[in-house]
C-alpha cells in the first residue's frame, strides 16, 4: 500500500533484500515478489531494484576495501586493532557512501553530517573510509604510516586531522559529544544535518553512555543515530551481553529511543535500518548491529573471526592469506561518491564577544562571585547568539539561571549527569557553532575529569564554571566542598584558570573566557565578597593585580577569592601596628603572572605567603612555588586546608583551618 508506515516498509524492504541476497533463505521467509505491485516496490529500499544491484555490490566491495586497508595499515605498524575494524566495515561503507551527506574537500563544513567514532581504537577503518572517499591527504601511502612517529594518522583519532571533530579512544564518551552536536543542529543551527556515533559493545558498560542515552531521549533528538557494533568480544573476555542484541534494544528503548536490531554484515539490512532511522520522528534511533570481530566474507578470516586473542593485534603471519582471499572476490576500485550536503549554514562569526554593559557594582556592595557570573553570562548572551549555557541541575546555585531566564532557547538543562554535561558542551562547541559555558558545583567537575582530559586532546572550546569552592561554603560539608578543582584544571594542557576575588573581576573573567580559545575554568565563590576594583578596571589573561604595596613590605601575600578578602583584613590589622605587607590578587592562576610574582617577592624581603581555600597540593601555593622555583633566596609559606573538613559556618571553618586573617597576621609576625 502506498500509505504504508515507513517503518513497516523498511522492515519489509530488509526481508525482501535478504531474500534476494541470500541463496539459501531461511524456512520462515515467505515472500512472493511477483505479487508486489510496482507502485509498492517504489516505496521500498532501493536495494531491491535492478538499477541498484550494482550499488549494493559496490558497497560490499567498499566494505572489503576497508578491511583490506585496515589490515594492511596495522600490519605495517605492527600494532593496532584490525579485527575491530573488520566488524564495522559494512556499516562504515554504507555510512560514508550512501547515508551521510558531506563534502570530502571540506570535512568541517558546517552543513556536513557529523560522525563520531566512539570506539576510537578502530581508527584505521575511519582513515580508510576517508581515503576511499577521496580525502587528498589520506593517501594509501599515508595509511601505511599508521602509528608512526610524526605521522598524522595516530593510534586513535584526534582533531589534528580535519575530518575528526573530537579525540576518542577513552571509551564511553563519543555519544555525549554526538548528542551535543545533534542538539546544536536541531535547536541552535536549526539545520537538517544529522549526527552519527558508532560505539563498541564493550563501552556500553560505561555509565556515561547511558547518561547520553537519557539526555538524547529526553530531548527527542531525532537527528541522532547511535550505532552499537555488537561484535561480542572485548579485550580480555567476551562482553557482558555478548550477542544478546535484544537486551541492547530494550535498554535503548527504555531511554526513549527507537531501536533496530540489524545484521551488521548485510548491506541491504544496514541500508534499510538507516532509512528507517530517517523516517523516525520525535526520538533518536539506535542501530544494534550484530557483527563478528575479525569478520570477512566467505570465511576469509577463518581462525580469527569471532575468536578471542586477537584484540589489539595485527594479523601477523595470517595477514597475507586473509588479504589474498578478501581481494580475490573484491573489486578494489569500487567507489560511490558520497552524497552532497544541503548548504545553508555559513562559518561562525568569531569576532570579539564583549559584555553588553560594564560592571556596575556599588563601592560598599558585597556580591558573591557566583552571582556575578550569572550577570556576566547574561550580558554576553545579549552580545552574541553563539553564547550558550548549560548546567547540571544546580543553576539556581551557580546563577546560570540568570542566563536561562533571559535566553531559555539557548540554555540546556543536562540534569545530574556531569560526565554527559561536559560531553554535551564539547559537542556544542565543535566547529565553532557555539561558545558553551558549563556550570555546576566545582567539586562535581572532578567526576568528569576524563571528559575534560579528552577535551584537551580534542582541542575543545569549553568554559567550565565551578561554584561552591572550598570550605567557605560552610554547613553543606566536605562532599560539596571543592578542594581539588584547581589542581585538576591546572593539569590540563593549555587550559586557562581564573579565580576572581570580587564581582567586577568575575564579570571580566567571564568576558575573557568567551574570547580565549580552549578549555577555561573559572572558580566562583558562595560567600558575598566586597568590591575590590573600580567598575572600569581592566583584566587580562595571565595577569595578577597588586592591591596593596609599600616600599617596606615584610612579605607578599598571594590569595584569591575568599582568601583575598582575608588578606585585605590582615593588611589593615598589620598596618595599624606599623607592619606593611604587599597583597596580590592572583586572578589568573594559569598562565601565571611569573614576572610580577618575582618582582613582588624581591620587593618584599623575599618572603612569600600564599593563602587559599584549597588543599595544598596543586593549588595556588603549588602554582606560585613552581613559578618561583628558579629564584634563589625566596622563602614560600603556604596556608591551605590541610585536612578533610567538616560542616560548620564558613567563617568558623576558615578560622579552624588556618586560612583566616588572624592566621595570616600570625604568620607575618613570625617574619617581622
Amino acid at each position: 500500500s502506498n500509505t504504508a508506515d515507513p517503518r513497516s516498509i523498511s522492515r519489509l524492504s530488509a526481508r525482501i533484500s535478504t531474500a534476494f541476497s541470500n541463496p539459501k533463505p531461511s524456512t520462515n521467509t515467505r515472500l512472493c515478489c511477483s505479487r508486489i505491485a510496482p507502485s509498492s516496490l517504489a516505496l521500498l529500499s532501493p536495494t531491491i531494484t535492478m538499477a541498484d544491484a550494482k550499488r549494493v555490490q559496490d558497497l560490499k566491495d567498499i566494505a572489503n576495501r576497508l578491511r583490506v586497508y585496515s589490515i594492511e595499515a596495522t600490519s605495517a605498524a605492527n600494532s593496532g586493532h584490525p579485527t575491530s575494524c573488520m566488524s564495522a566495515a559494512e556499516v562504515i561503507s554504507v555510512l560514508f557512501h550512501q547515508e551521510m551527506r558531506y563534502d570530502v574537500s571540506k570535512p568541517r563544513d558546517p552543513n556536513n553530517d557529523r560522525f563520531i567514532l566512539s570506539k576510537g581504537h578502530a581508527a584505521p577503518v575511519l582513515y580508510a573510509a576517508w581515503h576511499i572517499a577521496g580525502h587528498k591527504k589520506v593517501t594509501y601511502e599515508e595509511l601505511l604510516n599508521l602509528r608512526k612517529f610524526g605521522a598524522p594518522l595516530e593510534g586513535h583519532p584526534t582533531p589534528k586531522l580535519d575530518f575528526v571533530d573530537v579525540a576518542t579512544g577513552s571509551l564511553g564518551q563519543g555519544l555525549s559529544v554526538a548528542a551535543g552536536m545533534a542538539y546544536t543542529g536541531k535547536h541552535f543551527d536549526k539545520h537538517e544535518y544529522r549526527t552519527y556515533c558508532m560505539m563498541g559493545d564493550g563501552e556500553s558498560a560505561e555509565g556515561s553512555v547511558w547518561e547520553a542515552f537519557s539526555f538524547a531521549g529526553h530531548y527527542k533528538l531525532d537527528n541522532l543515530v547511535a550505532i552499537f557494533d555488537v561484535n561480542r568480544l572485548g579485550q580480555s573476555d567476551p562482553t557482558a551481553l555478548q550477542h544478546n542484541v535484544e537486551m541492547y534494544k530494550l535498554r535503548a528503548q527504555s531511554f526513549g529511543w527507537h531501536a533496530i536490531i540489524v545484521d551488521g554484515h548485510d548491506i541491504n539490512a544496514v541500508i534499510a535500518a538507516f532509512n528507517e532511522a530517517k523516517a523516525t520522528k520525535g526520538k533518536p534511533t539506535c542501530l544494534v548491529c550484530k557483527t563478528y570481530k575479525g569478520y570477512a566474507w566467505d570465511n576469509a578470516a577463518e581462525g580469527i573471526n569471532d575468536l578471542m586473542g586477537w584484540h589489539g593485534k595485527p594479523l601477523g603471519a595470517r595477514a597475507a592469506d586473509v588479504l589474498a582471499k578478501i581481494k580475490s572476490g573484491t573489486n578494489m576500485s569500487a567507489f560511490i561518491p558520497p552524497p552532497s550536503p544541503r548548504v545553508s549554514l555559513s562559518a561562525p562569526n568569531t569576532s570579539f564577544i564583549g559584555l553588553s554593559s560594564p560592571p556596575s557594582y556599588k563601592p560598599d556592595e558585597q556580591v558573591a562571585t557566583r552571582k556575578a557570573y550569572g550577570n556576566a553570562l547574561k550580558k554576553l548572551g545579549e552580545s552574541s547568539t553563539r553564547v550558550v549555557g548549560m548546567d547540571g541541575d544546580t543553576k539556581n546555585s551557580t546563577f546560570a539561571i540568570t542566563f536561562q531566564q533571559a535566553f531559555p532557547e539557548r540554555f540546556i538543562e543536562c540534569f545530574i549527569a556531569e560526565q554527559n554535561l561536559v560531553g554535551i558542551g564539547i559537542g556544542c562547541g565543535c566547529r565553532g557553532r557555539t561558545v558553551p559555558f558549563i556550570s555546576t558545583f566545582s567539586a562535581f567537575f572532578t567526576r568528569a575529569f576524563d571528559q575534560i582530559r579528552m577535551g584537551a586532546i580534542s582541542q575543545a572550546n569549553i568554559k567550565c564554571v565551578g561554584s561552591h569552592a572550598g570550605i567557605s561554603i560552610g554547613e553543606d560539608g566536605p562532599s560539596q566542598m571543592a578542594l581539588e578543582d584547581l589542581a585538576m584544571f591546572r593539569t590540563i594542557p593549555n587550559a586557562t584558570v581564573f579565580y576572581p576575588s570580587d564581582p567586577v573581576s568575575m564579570e571580566r573573567a567571564v568576558e575573557l573566557a568567551a574570547n580565549t580559545e580552549g578549555i577555561v575554568f573559572i572558580r566562583s565563590s558562595r560567600p558575598a565578597l566586597p568590591r575590590l576594583y573600580e567598575n572600569d578596571a581592566s583584566f587580562a589573561v595571565g595577569k595578577s593585580k597588586v592591591l596593596k604595596s609599600s616600599a617596606s613590605d615584610k612579605a607578599v601575600v598571594i590569595g584569591a577569592g575568599v582568601t583575598t578578602a582575608e588578606a585585605m583584613k590582615a593588611y589593615a590589622t598589620l598596618a595599624a601596628e606599623g607592619i606593611n605587607i604587599r597583597v596580590i590578587d592572583i586572578f589568573c592562576i594559569k598562565p601565571i603572572d611569573q614576572q610580577l610574582l618575582i618582582e613582588s617577592a624581591r620587593a618584599a624581603s623575599n618572603n612569600v605567603i600564599t593563602i587559599e581555600d584549597h588543599y595544598p597540593e596543586g593549588g595556588i601555593g603549588s602554582a606560585v612555588a613552581e613559578a618561583l622555583a628558579g629564584e634563589s633566596g625566596i622563602t614560600i609559606k603556604s596556608l591551605a586546608v590541610r585536612r578533610i573538613p567538616s560542616s560548620g559556618p564558613g567563617g568558623k571553618l576558615i578560622e579552624e583551618h588556618g586560612i583566616s586573617a588572624a592566621a595570616l597576621v600570625a604568620e607575618v609576625k613570625k617574619l617581622a
